[in-house]
């Protein structure tokens, strides 16, 4: 058997330690050589340390095992390589990465070596040979990457396993999972690493516009539900995706990596650069961030994350959260063979039925203590210490390896692919004629850097493991993630629309620019820079667009450009005018406009500062509350905004500190004349002085009239009557019954009804009348911009939103939606039944997704976000306080945003404002609010009532819920969530939760006692009812039916919800108990289950 260096003896030997014929103590860790690692130290003074033939000797011994271990395997053609050693025919994209990765690690290594004999530009060619194999196979798809930036589907995705040695398809779509975003992630994270250590992988213009055109593939990671990096999906493994952490970790990491990144390396051009939208990267590293610890909706725990957050991809560097998340990888899912991927996990695993690419409903319970150990995880464990400088750890998973490594027929170490449990102590192991290549890829990287051959800094040359503050600045023309500084200030430019406005602020004492005094910069709007990034990444060739038309987000237009030589500077989308009607409402402006700022201070980590253009335009001067927009910037002017940092200033001025972005792939030639800056308006004289000089936008006041009556009268009955009928509302509903009736395009008096209802549209607008502004709006079809990433961002905090009218079926998002699926929901699901609610509750939507970005604690409790529910709140919450009169309808956006606010915070406030029991119990039950650990209580009651839960006519059953769900579990919890929101009352609702708390606390109490009947609610509450009227001496009316044990629908429990919350629970826990002692519902656990009613006696009943 040949020499085999120190380390793999699993020892850390050090760079000073290791003389040639010096051996380390067994089992011993010597830590002298580890503890500078983590510093930017002079690489070439470490290397002194190490004896020059010693290390020449390691490496040809990593060298023969490298080449017999992972090229043996690598396709001569494609360059790929398998999963396992044995297979001939599928090449695996993800596998191929990580082997490419140990042999460039070797090559990194070998770069020492002055004279290596050919072997360190074998590794390197070996390795550009394989990521441009990758490469070649995706290039043959990228018409499946044009279909998928525009709809991220399955049938859209990249593959992610190749014919081994022709790079042909091999699994169609309908027979394997092949999305999965971390997969090509990862490919983009190592190209710039492997680029940045000199290899030239990408050759030519046409494969930079493909890795530019990966980018838009992966940015959108935040709202694409994948197979994620175990290729199955969800837990359930029954073929549905789902967003997973580890996945848009991963999609940040590859972001964050190649933004400017030259894909020619030193010697690259202007338009060999890739660009990164830097919101798209927000919007996944606040997600990932709030997803964490979890993984997703159905794994609350997954080993994948160690690999996130880990080498490779270093995702977070929050390290409260970082250190938690692999905290409670390590405490749940590691084990003596290596850690589990997740629980319930049946791949591989004894119980699988291996010829079923699916699972049945409720099987997952058959894995439960049978999944497979996987050893892989040890070594991550042990690479992690590395990159941490941590001894005892990288000993303790070292140690825990040991009992995992065989010997091949060379006498090589093989790391064992898994251990399957047999659930009577033992294992079986893995074949062991077959190597497990990923794993023997990782085993090599560990052991190159415990033996002090390789360097963090060499198997990660752009630093992903340095928080990115302390990584090495890099200088260059593009923008860079650097970081933010903590005392970080905010820009601020003024733009008026036109002189006659600049002239007016100035009496105010608020100085601004005009487009004519910042020129030569430009002024555009953020549409015009899609426009220009449209001409990024495309290839006719290759059959390749370039950026998809995805709005530029608040830090994009915080940046200065410089295109063509212009230099641009970009209004941000609040001032965009579309043709959503929210814009029209200043007191929205002025808070979005305060958001923005803390928002743009909050996230920015690009070198520079941001520099951020408020618009102020003629018609916002017009506004009654043009004032409140003056306070605001005379606020501003102070130097802070809610606690952040300002400065406004001349743009000429604030250039210089500005972050600069050159968008060298534009040619002249490609600017066209849509590209316009924006104008100013040019008036005859200066005009205003002040705001009393100014003609204010009088609201507008009408009675509320219904037309409904002219839905059954002929068409030339609505013409008169829209010939002679003045109110704006009246006209509104008219001109829809013809929309509904004749179409878009009849034509009354030359105006078709299109362009009438746009026409009374603006019109309404303008007099601020909420109501008809809402009527038309919804009649022609409008959607709020940029929907999709407020409903992700709910979806994300573990919620999930309804839309649709009480009474009538809702639609559930519980998956990222495109803008045109949401429109459709919105006016097939909710207008046909009311016609304001169609837009209404798109406005809702869009605050609940702002509002639990910067506030989730609103939305504790609330599993499902039902909008027609929380404007039923809304409307009970107006009439609580007092003015019925008002008509949620009418109020302005920024009023609707306000109250929806004061119902998520009820218990804020309840008891200052006095509101009764009732009144509570009304707001909480609409928005189907539960106390902490509530969905835990109803497993455990579950799990002692075998007959399940009644409420309503509604069953929640325990078999097969506790066999197919786990405890804790999102499923399971909107499972519950869906029983209680079967009942009808809210105030009902709500004492239900009270009576499910009330039984969990009495099982608790009472280990020994199980439900043997279904647990029937309702006759809970009826009894609970009845000694309330017994005590109060009420005449029940009607009686209690017989047949059902519970009040008739006529009954009114009014009286009963309007107790104090002490009182309902002493009747309400009597209730219970006399269920049990009338009935004898209870068992005890030693009861046989078959035993029947006369068996049963009340001395087995007993409630504390």
């Amino acid at each position: 058997m040949r020499n085999v260096p120190k380390s793999l003896g699993l020892l850390v030997t050090t760079p000073g330690g290791s003389a040639a014929g010096g051996a380390a103590t067994d089992g011993g860790i010597s830590t002298s050589g580890r503890h500078n690692s983590l510093e930017d130290i002079n690489l070439d003074q470490f290397l002194k340390t190490i004896n020059y033939e010693d290390t020449v000797k390691q490496l040809d011994i990593y060298y023969g095992i490298v080449k017999r271990q992972l090229l043996r395997y690598q396709s001569p053609i494609t360059g790929l390589f398998p999963v396992m050693s044995t297979d001939q025919v599928v090449g695996s994209v993800r596998d191929s990465v990580y082997c490419a990765s140990a042999v460039w690690s070797l090559y990194q290594a070998y770069r020492r070596i002055d004279d290596d004999r050919g072997k360190s530009y074998e590794l390197g060619q070996s390795t550009v040979k394989c990521m441009r194999g990758i490469l070649e196979c995706w290039v043959k798809q990228a018409a499946r990457v044009e279909l998928f930036k525009q709809r991220q589907s399955n049938q859209h995705a990249l593959h992610s396993k190749f014919q081994l040695h022709t790079g042909e398809k091999i699994y169609p779509d309908e027979f394997y999972n092949h999305l999965q975003i971390d997969c090509v992630s990862l490919y983009l994270l190592f190209l710039v690493q492997m680029i940045t250590s000199g290899l030239q992988i990408i050759y030519t213009h046409d494969e930079v516009a493909f890795v530019q055109n990966l980018v838009y593939y992966v940015e959108r990671a935040y709202r694409t539900p994948d197979f994620g990096m175990w290729e199955r999906g969800s837990k359930y493994n029954n073929g549905t995706p789902e967003i997973h952490a580890s996945s848009i970790g991963m999609a940040k990491s590859a972001l964050e990596a190649i933004n400017g990144c030259n894909l020619f390396g030193e010697k690259g051009a202007s338009w060999s650069v890739v660009y990164v939208d830097i919101d798209a990267h927000n919007r996944n590293r606040s997600i990932f961030e709030t997803m964490l610890p979890r993984e997703s909706s159905s794994k609350g725990v997954d080993a994948s994350l160690l690999l996130t957050l880990s080498f490779p991809a270093f995702a977070s560097h929050e390290d409260r959260l970082v250190e938690q998340t692999k905290q409670n990888v390590v405490n749940r899912l590691r084990s003596k063979m290596g850690f589990k991927r997740f629980t319930r996990d049946g791949f591989l695993s004894k119980a699988e039925d291996k010829t079923r690419r699916y699972y049945q409903a409720g099987e997952l319970k058959e894995f439960e203590g049978l999944e497979c150990e996987w050893p892989l995880f040890f070594i991550t464990m042990i690479i992690d210490g590395v990159f941490k400088n941590n001894n005892e750890q990288i000993e303790e998973f070292q140690n825990d390896l040991r009992r995992c490594l065989h010997t091949d027929a060379n006498g090589d170490p093989v790391v064992t692919m898994y251990y399957a449990p047999d659930g009577e102590g033992s294992y079986m192991r893995a074949p062991s004629q077959s190597l497990f290549l990923w794993g023997q890829s990782f085993f090599i990287i560990a052991q190159l850097l415990t033996a002090g051959l390789l360097h963090i800094n060499e198997l990660d040359p752009i630093r992903r493991y340095l928080p990115s503050y302390n990584r090495p600045r890099r200088a260059g023309r593009y923008s860079a993630f650097q970081g933010t500084a903590t005392d970080l200030v905010v820009q601020i430019v003024l733009i008026a629309e036109s002189m006659r406005l600049q002239a007016m602020m100035a009496t105010y004492g608020i100085q601004t620019q005009t487009p004519h005094e910042v020129e030569p910069v430009q002024i555009w709007s953020s549409t015009e820079l899609i426009k220009v990034y449209q001409h990024l990444g495309v290839n006719h060739k290759v059959g390749l667009s370039g950026r998809p038309s995805r709005p530029v987000g608040s830090l994009g237009t915080s940046k200065v450009y410089r295109i063509c030589g212009m230099t641009v500077l970009c209004y941000p989308l609040i001032f965009e005018v579309s043709d959503f009607y929210l814009y029209r409402d200043m007191a929205l402006l002025i808070d979005d406009i305060k958001t923005e700022l803390q928002f743009v201070g909050k996230y920015w980590r690009l070198s520079g500062r941001p520099t951020v253009c408020l618009l102020i335009r003629e018609e916002h001067m017009r506004d009654p509350q043009f004032k409140e927009m003056l306070d605001l910037l005379a606020m501003l002017k102070k130097g802070y905004c809610d606690g952040m940092k300002v400065r406004i200033g001349r743009l000429q001025n604030l250039i210089s500190s500005s972050c600069i972005e050159h968008l060298d792939f534009m040619n002249q030639s490609d600017l066209t004349d849509n590209e316009n800056a924006f104008s100013q308006i040019n008036h005859e004289y200066i005009g205003y002085q002040s705001l009393t000089d100014v003609p204010k936008a009088l609201t507008y006041v009408e009675e509320k009239i219904s037309v409904a009556h002219f839905d059954s009268k002929p068409t030339p009955d609505i013409i008169n009557a829209l010939r002679s009928t003045e109110s704006i509302y009246c006209l509104c509903q008219l001109w829809g019954i013809l929309l509904n009736r004749e179409g878009s395009h009849f034509e009354v008096n030359g105006l078709n009804v299109s362009t009438a209802l746009t026409q009374l549209y603006h019109r309404a607008g303008s007099l601020r009348y909420w109501r008809a502004v809402r009527y038309c709006s919804s009649l022609l079809h409008h959607i709020v911009d940029s929907i999709s990433p407020f409903i992700t961002t709910v979806l994300v905090n573990g919620k999930e939103l309804t839309v649709g009218i009480i009474g009538q079926k809702e639609t559930v998002f519980d998956k990222p939606m495109t803008p045109a699926e949401i429109q459709n929901v919105m006016y097939t699901s909710v207008q046909p039944y009311d016609v304001i609610q169609a837009v209404l509750q798109q406005e809702v939507v869009l605050y609940c997704g702002r509002l639990i970005a910067t506030n989730p604690s609103m939305f504790r409790g609330i599993l499902k976000i039902r909008i027609g529910w929380v404007l039923e709140a809304m409307r009970i919450y107006l009439q609580i306080s007092g003015q019925q009169s008002i008509d949620v309808d009418n109020l302005s956006p920024f009023q609707v945003r306000i109250l929806l606010q004061k119902v998520l915070t009820v218990s804020e406030w309840a008891v200052e404002e006095k509101l009764t029991t009732l009144q509570r119990r009304q707001l909480e039950g609409c928005l189907c609010r539960v106390p902490k650990h509530f969905y835990n209580k109803i497993w455990e009651i579950l799990q002692r009532t075998p007959q399940g839960i009644l409420t309503q006519g509604h069953h929640l059953p325990a078999t097969p819920t506790l066999t197919s769900m786990s405890r804790g579990e999102l499923t399971f919890n909107l499972l519950v969530e869906e029983t209680l929101i079967c009942i009808d009352r809210p105030e009902r609702r709500q004492i239900t939760v009270e009576l499910l708390c009330i039984v969990a606390t009495i099982l608790n109490r009472n280990p020994e006692l199980h439900f043997k009947q279904a647990l029937d609610l309702d006759g809970i509450i009826a009894e609970a009812f009845a000694m309330y009227c017994k005590d109060n001496n009420i005449q029940q009316q009607p009686k209690l039916s017989e047949q059902q044990g519970q009040p008739n629908k006529q009954e009114d429990l009014t009286a009963f919800y309007s107790l104090p919350y002490s009182e309902t629970t002493g009747y309400l826990a009597r209730a219970a108990v006399n269920k049990v002692l009338q009935g004898g519902v209870f068992s005890t656990a030693e009861d046989d289950v078959q035993l029947d009613g006369d068996h049963l006696h009340d001395d087995n009943c007993k409630v504390s």
